[in-house]
């Protein structure tokens, strides 16, 4: 098994996803296909996360996005566009494999006959253009229709919600060793969807902030790319179906975590935390006006600048009458991922601060 099956193997265990080894073997597997079974044809799929339908194919570009498909048979296909990406590939619950499966057709066999479940997961996170997934095939007679989850939580963030490099166990990586290594599934929000049972959406881009990026870099701050189903801003986002019951927030590590350079705007670090206060309000003012009956649970790390200032936005905002809308501090964070990142256990430390705060909400989920 080469190193880079075994770190999968070994993530996939640690993030309790009840996947036995004999999965990691590769019992079921993904091969290369030329065509699909006779009689197939496209099947319904469950989508979660943004997505933009075009020509029969799904675009994503937002981490963590996922497709879910219920058929009876013992194989079904999926086919996956131009354009790099990874996935991981589960039925009935059970890990067959986290892949880079290139452009093309793919089959999945060795099923047991009768009903069975399929998900696609996109495990790494695809800045620089939209991932490309065609659909799943199968026999349309055999197929079920998978509903969407009566619970439903949204993740905004920046590299910390992404699960940035999380399953890696060192801080000195390469480009390559951080996808390889991102696991948007296993981090925070793949931790509370499970706990809750919970469809879910993670909006949320390395390096950006509230005002500022990371280094100062001229990009899309991250309300600013927000608003929109891809990163290119063509398509705003609009689903009435999405009415998310908790919505997850921590931005600012991104507008602190550099030193100012010289042709910035701002002269001091006040101006700048001035700056974000004023815009991280608008924008959770904003996220309250689409969500009004939300929990709003805004967190980061104790300690450091960008909780102080998140925590001071949130008191405003309590004391401007939203009782809705709380502050999580995380301590103890070891960051022992690639380049100081949160890494599996820090993930589970912030899940778990997020859902102490919000089972003491005993209606929180009520008729949901």
């Amino acid at each position: 098994m080469d190193t880079v099956k075994r770190l999968w193997c070994a993530t996939l265990l640690s993030v309790a996803l009840s996947v036995p080894v004999a999965a990691c073997a590769q019992t079921l597997k993904v091969s290369p296909a030329i065509e699909v079974q006779a009689g197939s044809a496209s099947l319904p799929l469950h989508v979660g996360g943004r997505v933009q339908q075009r020509g029969g194919a799904y675009l994503s570009q937002w981490p963590g996005a996922y497709f879910e498909a219920a058929f009876s048979g013992r194989e079904v296909f999926f086919r996956t566009g131009e354009g790099d990406v990874h996935l991981r590939v589960t039925v009935d619950g059970q890990a067959v494999s986290v892949l880079r499966p290139g452009h093309g057709l793919h089959r999945i066999g060795g099923l047991a006959d009768g009903d069975h479940r399929l998900r696609i997961e996109i495990v790494s996170e695809n800045q620089t253009a939209p991932i490309n997934f065609e659909g799943v095939f199968g026999v349309p007679a055999r197929a079920k229709v998978v509903a969407p989850r009566a619970r439903q939580i949204e993740f905004i963030g920046d590299s910390h919600t992404v699960g940035y490099a999380n399953t890696s166990s060192v801080r000195d990586c390469s480009d390559e060793a951080v996808w390889e290594t991102t696991d948007t599934g296993a981090g925070i929000a793949g931790v509370l969807a499970r706990r809750y049972d919970a469809d879910y959406q993670v909006n949320a881009i390395s390096g950006r902030g509230v005002v500022r990026n990371y280094g100062g870099v001229a990009r899309d701050t991250l309300p600013q790319a927000y608003p929109f189903t891809l990163f290119d801003k063509q398509v705003w986002y609009a689903d009435a179906a999405w009415r998310p019951q908790v919505i997850v927030v921590a931005l600012g590590t991104n507008d602190f975590s550099t030193e100012l350079t010289s042709d910035e705007r701002w002269k001091s670090r006040e101006a700048l935390t001035n700056d974000y206060e004023i815009a991280y309000a608008a924008f959770l003012r904003g996220l309250r006006l689409r969500s009004p009956d939300a929990h709003i649970v805004a967190w980061g790390g104790e300690g450091s600048e960008m909780a102080a200032a998140s925590q001071r936005v949130v008191a405003r905002l309590r004391a401007e009458g939203d009782a809705r809308i709380v502050f999580a501090p995380v301590a103890g964070m070891g960051l022992t991922a690639c380049h100081w990142h949160p890494d599996l256990a820090d993930d589970r430390a912030v899940a778990a601060a997020v859902a102490a705060i919000l089972d003491m909400d005993a209606d929180l989920w009520a008729g949901r």
